[in-house]
């Protein structure tokens, strides 16, 4: 899309209704984005969109405030479906949706696994206007009459059959064949072929005649690779024919992606260049030893200890482990990771957002559109191998045009991934500055909380073999007892958990 000449200076001047402009104004949002700007006088035509921009950029206010005027004007259950690739996303966007819907009365229903369904059906029948549904809690939806009018669902792990299908498959009444709105909110997540098989699934479920959104901050391509993509649109004169110039996708299975999605003469929304991370954000590397990585992260979070720090691994086991490590030392550090019930990553997240820990120690699960504002810095333990990764990571500081640092742990094992990461976002990075014989002081120290850490994790193995994968109750209630400020030494009750 070309840039427009005059660029909308508030959301009145977008066209929406008095409501939502009152709703915007309400959450102090004084004047819309650029994305916001571009992408929804289009949506407000009718027109399907594919979004691209920054993370931190507004996305979700991108698409949720032209379906809530299209809602105002023909309001109906199941108005919209919402797709996202992990459980926080999803619950994160039904709230945007809340407080932009509040004026109208919105509700929003969420289907995310790992949720205990006892706790779910007690707040159903309190009639909430957003709930968190799991999987094989539909059922209490429909016996307590619910109307969900903005349905925001989430894909499970890669494999297992989303809770939509599920429930297209299996649950007596339900159906999406009224739909009018489908949005992918990162996209490129969504279309890759661990979500092929699922995504198939409900495009077919659902009406062809409907406006699709995809958004997302790195659904773009190598520069060099660039091709005339065709399709055939779905309505219009018979054999009527529409040619795109796709200036950032470019091979084959990326053209059957968007094919898959149904895009009728959508318009293309690029509020950023290639794979960009906003200026605001301070990028920095520290080129370490391994033997010593644990060290620098210590040192690092020590100097910034006044700060709200994401720390990304690349396992769930690392994020238990450092979480101990740097309880041990005396940081408020937390894990979230994939592998931790549902009830426990919302926890972890609560924990971290109101500042009882500020440290959280995360996998990538944490690392898409999560908008916690808090954030001062993000730090890659871990360099991702996958370059991307690192757009959306370094993406949870510097929102919505606030400042942030972003410092990498490299060490000699991942200097190959880094140097991609340096040539996708097309800088070179300046270097942090740690002395070393500083950081080293902290050694004895540091190898000393990394072996109580592994004999508490060892003795936990040991003594409850019917504990859940990922240990994440454990964690959860050392968590507890260390905001409690009980940093006795453990009991032996404690220590045979």
């Amino acid at each position: 899309m070309e840039e427009s000449e005059e660029v909308a200076k508030t959301f009145k001047d977008l066209g929406l209704s008095e409501q939502l402009v009152e709703a915007c104004e309400n959450l102090g949002w004084a004047s819309p984005s650029k994305i916001q700007a571009e992408a929804i006088p289009y949506a407000l035509e009718g027109k399907d969109l594919i979004g691209l921009a920054q993370t931190g950029s507004g996305k979700t206010g991108a698409f949720a405030l032209p379906i809530l005027h299209a809602l105002l004007e023909d309001p109906q259950p199941f108005f919209a479906c919402v797709l996202s690739p992990t459980r926080e996303l999803a619950i994160q966007i039904s709230e945007q949706f809340e407080a932009l819907g509040s004026v109208i009365g919105v509700k929003c229903a969420v289907l995310v696994g790992g949720v205990d369904m006892m706790d779910q059906q007690i707040k159903l029948g309190k009639r909430p206007h957003i709930v968190e549904i799991s999987a094989s809690i539909w059922d209490a939806c429909v016996a307590h009459n619910f109307t969900a009018r903005v349905l925001c669902v989430v894909f499970l792990q890669v494999g297992t059959p989303g809770r939509l299908v599920d429930h297209l498959t299996n649950t007596k009444g339900f159906s999406l064949q009224k739909l009018k709105y489908l949005v992918l909110d990162e996209a490129d997540r969504l279309l890759n072929e661990d979500f092929e098989k699922t995504l198939d699934e409900i495009l077919n479920a659902i009406p062809r005649d409907r406006k699709t959104y995809l958004f997302s901050a790195t659904m773009t391509k190598k520069g060099a690779e660039n091709v005339m993509v065709e399709f055939s649109l779905v309505s219009g004169e018979s054999g009527e024919r529409m040619r795109w110039w796709n200036s950032h996708w470019s091979v084959a299975s990326q053209v059957r992606k968007l094919q898959r999605a149904c895009l009728r003469n959508p318009v293309k929304i690029e509020a950023a260049s290639k794979y960009s991370t906003v200026d605001t954000l301070k990028q920095q590397y520290c080129f370490i030893p391994a033997k010593y990585k644990d060290c620098y992260l210590v040192f690092i979070l020590t100097e910034m200890s006044g700060s709200t720090s994401m720390v990304f691994t690349r396992t769930c086991e690392t994020t238990r482990f450092l979480a101990l490590v740097l309880r041990n030392l005396g940081l408020r550090a937390i894990p979230i990771n994939g592998q931790m019930t549902q009830s426990k990553r919302l926890g972890a997240l609560n924990k971290f957002k109101s500042g009882e820990c500020n440290v959280l120690i995360c996998t990538d699960v944490a690392s898409r559109g999560l908008d916690i504002p808090s954030v001062d810095m993000v730090i890659n333990y871990d360099i991702p191998s996958n370059s991307k990764d690192y757009i959306h990571r370094v993406g949870r500081t510097a929102r919505a045009g606030r400042s942030g640092v972003a410092i990498s742990l490299v060490n000699q094992y991942e200097v190959e991934w880094y140097i991609q990461i340096e040539k996708l976002i097309g800088k070179k990075l300046p270097k942090h500055n740690a002395e070393e014989e500083e950081v080293l002081l902290l050694s004895n120290r540091v190898n000393e909380a990394k072996k109580i850490s592994s004999k508490t994790i060892k003795e936990k193995e040991k003594g409850s073999k019917k504990r859940r994968k990922g240990g994440d109750d454990d964690d959860g209630d050392e968590v507890n007892r260390y905001l409690a400020g009980k940093k006795a030494k453990p009991s032996k009750k404690s220590k045979n958990r």
